[in-house]
C-alpha cells in the first residue's frame, strides 16, 4: 500500500507548480523536500498510513484550489489594499533583498 501513496505523492509534487521568485521559500520546493524524507526508500518506505493520506488530501485541496472555488473571491484587492500580483512582486526574494539592505 505504501507504493499506491509514494506514486499518489510523486504525482502530486509533479502537478505542484514552483514559482521561482521565491527560490528557498517556495511551498512547491518544501514539499518535494519532505516526499523525499518521508520516502527516503522510495516504494518501500515505512509511513503512517492515517497520517499520510490526511496530508494527501489536505495538499491535494490546496493543489486543486478546492477553497478558492468554494469561498470565491469577488474583490481585486485584499486587506492591505494590493492586487495579487503587487502582493506577489513584494513578497519576491528580489523585493525582500532590497529591503533587508535598506536597514
Amino acid at each position: 500500500m505504501t507504493a499506491a501513496r509514494y506514486k499518489k505523492f510523486l504525482k502530486l509534487c509533479e502537478q505542484w507548480p514552483l514559482d521561482s521568485s521565491k527560490a528557498g521559500r517556495d511551498l512547491g520546493s518544501v514539499l518535494r523536500q519532505k516526499v523525499a524524507e518521508a520516502f527516503k526508500q522510495g516504494e518501500s518506505s515505512k509511513v503512517d498510513s492515517v497520517e499520510c493520506d490526511r496530508m494527501y488530501e489536505c495538499l491535494q485541496k490546496l493543489n486543486t484550489d478546492h477553497f478558492k472555488n468554494k469561498y470565491p473571491w469577488t474583490l481585486d484587492k485584499g486587506a492591505a489594499g494590493l492586487t495579487y500580483e503587487q502582493c506577489k512582486m513584494a513578497m519576491s526574494n528580489e523585493v525582500l533583498k532590497e529591503l533587508s539592505k535598506q536597514r
